[in-house]
């Protein structure tokens, strides 16, 4: 397995969830680890709960805040060995009838079209190094149906062939590309989303140990999705 000492590793909505749970994670294994949201005070608060961790506020639906990161990566470390897109939120499940354009607009936004700016950002940089990691974060939502789910649950099927077409491009470059999809967690993404709270035995730190396996194969392996269930969550399809 590769070690992950010193590797510089960013991720997105690094201050709660998966995101913390990936920082503390690749931390362990010495990583230097950035992690990027939107809020300050949560970001220090998650930097006083990790530890040494680098922060960036960001907000992941600007294009222009894409844009910058490679010169501020660029003049910080000099390079970057992963990028985790994981920022990502329900913003409303609902019938989509009874959802907003606002809405429905902020959903496909904050969970694709973040991932894709991301992408499309630092792909350059990556080629450029004829190396590194993308690990983007999908959901069961994107493979399985559930009422209410709908706009997220489009907006995470785009992650998942997104991630696959991407690797195709940058393969050729030494470049990795990997979706995790998994299913409910228990994460806070319910609140975020106004749901009832969900009780899940999947668990951040699950979802974190996928992403530090992925990034520690050697450069001859790849893996290309895995998904994460709970042993408690079960799907009866008709």
């Amino acid at each position: 397995m590769r070690d992950l000492k010193n590797r510089v590793v960013f991720i997105t909505g690094g201050t709660s969830g998966y995101g913390k749970a990936m920082a503390r994670a690749f931390c362990a294994k010495g990583a230097r680890v950035i992690i990027a949201a939107r809020h300050e005070d949560r970001l220090a608060e998650a930097k006083a709960e990790i530890g040494d961790v680098d922060t960036l506020k960001m907000d992941v639906t600007d294009y222009a805040a894409w844009a910058a990161l490679p010169e501020w990566i660029n003049a910080r470390y000099g390079h970057i060995d992963v990028l985790v897109n994981n920022a990502g939120g329900g913003v409303a499940i609902r019938p989509i009838d009874t959802q907003s354009k606002e809405e429905i607009d902020a959903a496909l936004s904050l969970n694709l079209a973040s991932v894709i700016y991301a992408s499309s950002v630092m792909a350059p940089v990556f080629k450029a190094q004829k190396s590194g990691t993308i690990i983007n974060v999908s959901s069961v939502c994107a493979m399985h149906c559930w009422p209410e789910w709908s706009v997220y649950a489009a907006a995470k099927a785009g992650v998942r062939n997104f991630s696959k077409s991407l690797y195709t491009e940058l393969q050729p470059y030494g470049v990795r590309v990997s979706c995790i999809i998994p299913a409910a967690a228990a994460t806070g993404f319910h609140k975020a989303a106004h749901m009832d709270s969900i009780k899940a035995a999947l668990q951040p730190e699950d979802i974190a140990d996928t992403a530090v396996y992925i990034a520690s194969l050697p450069d001859r392996a790849v893996v290309e999705e895995v998904t994460v269930w709970g042993v408690d969550q079960v799907v009866s399809p008709l």
